[in-house]
């Protein structure tokens, strides 16, 4: 017996390295397209057209992020916000309307709760594209209706603006209520209970108490919903009209299909940039995001 025991913490060191080995290779593959990206941008417009394709640029050409806020067809100053006012209305609305619904279901005891839930659980099986076009009649309907009260150009018209890609935020977001509902309910009750003895309101006690202890869940959920516009095309490309309030993600394509061909040492550049705040706002917040990952359902 000692002698497999000790043969079994020879091993595994080696079978630690080997995991470590793997992961790594893992992650290279994930990191590739990454590291061809920047290496692209790098080049001049002749490179990025050669056959066999090289990797390294030489000369290189760090020119092109400057060039890029001078381009006349991308505005990158103005794509980018655009992209931070919806980000802004959006990140504060799913956060706010998601943790007052989680807090609901996970405290409040009411009829039906239990069925509510499931519904609400069932909608995110349920993607964008489905329900694109009954969304988009929705306000549709909702601008024809304010336009015969209020006439055609009113604060409350949708389409065209940018309300129709950050109101549904303040409506709850399914994923983001169960993942604050788990948390709420590892929380101890008895603390809510105190609260309540002592005169708090339901309210008060889940804006002084609940929210300052589930603050890297809050966390996790803003992170989230910041992603998801900053990265979302579809929902721009469905509602924007003009070109002066475009997103980056529209401005990248656009900037791709413009006549006259593609510079794609300047895509790729511009494409760079869109990357680096996701990834420096990830680091940023690592403690924070895992934090409230590992601590959301669990006991």
């Amino acid at each position: 017996m000692k002698t497999i025991a000790a043969h079994r913490r020879i091993r595994h060191p080696l079978a630690g390295a080997a995991v470590h080995l793997g992961l790594l290779c893992v992650c290279a593959g994930y990191l590739l397209p990454f590291i061809w990206m920047v290496s692209t941008s790098l080049k001049t417009l002749h490179q990025t057209q050669e056959a066999p394709p090289r990797f390294t640029p030489h000369p290189w050409q760090p020119q092109n992020y400057v060039q890029i806020f001078r381009h006349p067809t991308f505005h990158a100053v103005l794509y980018t916000r655009n992209t931070l006012v919806i980000a802004l209305f959006t990140v504060v609305g799913t956060t706010i309307s998601s943790a007052i619904v989680a807090y609901g279901f996970a405290r409040i005891d009411f009829p039906g709760r239990g069925l509510l839930f499931a519904v609400m659980l069932a909608t995110i099986m349920i993607p964008f594209p489905v329900t694109m076009v009954s969304v988009f009649r929705l306000f549709r309907w909702m601008d024809i209706q304010t336009a015969q009260w209020l006439g055609p150009d009113n604060i409350f018209q949708m389409l065209g603006t940018f309300k129709p890609l950050w109101l549904p935020a303040w409506f709850g977001s399914a994923f983001n209520i169960f993942l604050l509902r788990q948390f709420f309910m590892t929380l101890p009750k008895e603390l809510s209970e105190a609260a309540r003895i002592d005169g708090c309101s339901e309210f008060a006690i889940f804006w002084r108490i609940v929210v300052p202890l589930a603050k890297p869940a809050l966390a996790v959920v803003a992170l989230f919903s910041f992603l998801g516009v900053w990265n979302d095309f579809l929902g721009p490309l469905v509602y924007i009209q003009r070109p002066e309030q475009y997103t980056l993600a529209l401005g990248l394509a656009a900037f791709e299909t413009r006549i006259g061909g593609t510079e794609w040492q300047l895509l790729m550049a511009a494409s760079t940039l869109v990357c680096l705040p996701t990834l420096i706002l990830f680091f940023l917040t690592q403690r924070t995001f895992i934090e409230g990952i590992a601590t959301t359902g669990g006991k």
